[in-house]
């Protein structure tokens, strides 16, 4: 099974060293960045609004512990949002590249 993992980080730069990193250790197959999301949530009691980057990152569900193990010893944020979704549906020459680009286990 694939799945699509969410990743929040503060900035474009963290993403761009997280998502290169989990790619060249085939953790996942590919790693989007989108810039500039808002999030709002509370922290500590305090109501927080923060601009930041989401990580959309594909891979197998099987990789996903070592995956989310490698954000975390890289994140910033002492609890990093890690997401997993299952891919339910898929183009099957792109599913097939997925599978070929990640590790087997």
């Amino acid at each position: 099974m694939y799945i699509v993992v969410f990743v929040t980080v503060p900035s474009a730069k963290i993403a761009g060293v997280i998502a290169t990193a989990v790619v060249q250790a085939k953790l996942a197959a590919c790693v989007n960045i989108i810039l500039s999301i808002r999030s709002v949530y509370k922290w500590k009691g305090k109501l927080c609004r923060d601009k930041e980057a989401l990580m959309v990152i594909k891979t197998k569900k099987t990789l996903f512990p070592k995956l989310a193990d490698k954000i975390r010893v890289m994140h910033p944020y002492q609890v990093p949002e890690i997401i997993g979704l299952p891919i339910i549906a898929g183009n099957k020459p792109y599913l097939k590249w997925l599978n070929a680009a990640v590790k087997t286990r």
